[in-house]
């Protein structure tokens, strides 16, 4: 079995999910990438400016998927000690909760309306038709293809964040007394025990 390595109170389809972000969000931005070098994935050869707009688009993608694993692991729950102010505090679940959701969110819409558009041939020169040929606009939406799931991966898992964080422990039983004598003595009795 693959080993994922999450905290171990996580469910392992949430620790699975998590790990599985960034490699939905990967071939975009090798793709994007690729375009910057001028490798063969398109007709379009962005300028200098777009260029460094689109390698700083995808380190950017990446780095917000990544930080999906603090959902399954310690520094969502503690911030790193090497982190300058807060280093070491405990993490509020809302305060990853909250902005989890929100992107969760935007990417749905973002991509749902993206992918709405490719699909009814509404593009505006940047899906296909408008990249390159026929071959290089299907390695384009193969390659973008796996962002739909980007946002359902995260709001699964920030939701089992959500519920491991805030579920209340099991409250402990009533220690076993021996019946008849009234709590005081009681209480006598089991420190002289332990």
């Amino acid at each position: 079995m693959m080993r994922v390595n999450a905290l171990p109170d996580v469910p392992r389809w949430a620790a699975l999910a998590a790990h599985a972000v960034p490699w939905t969000v990967l071939p975009s931005s090798l793709w994007r990438i690729a375009l910057v070098l001028r490798l063969p994935v398109s007709d379009y050869a962005p300028g200098l400016g777009e260029s460094l707009y689109i390698v700083l688009l995808s380190v950017v993608s990446e780095g917000l998927a990544l930080l999906t694993l603090g959902l399954v692991r310690g520094w969502g729950e503690v911030v790193p000690r090497w982190i300058p102010l807060i280093g070491g505090r405990r993490v509020r679940p809302l305060a990853a909760v909250v902005p989890a959701a929100l992107g969760a969110v935007a990417l749905a819409l973002i991509w749902g309306y993206a992918f709405r558009n490719v699909g009814a041939d509404l593009d505006s020169g940047t899906g296909p038709g408008g990249m390159g040929s026929p071959a290089q606009d299907a390695v384009l939406v193969l390659s973008y293809a796996p962002l739909l799931l980007w946002a359902p991966l995260l709001l699964a898992v920030t939701v089992a964040y959500y519920r491991r964080r805030t579920a209340r422990p099991p409250r402990p039983s009533a220690p076993e007394q021996p019946g008849g004598l009234p709590q005081g003595r009681q209480e006598r009795l089991h420190a002289r025990r332990g």
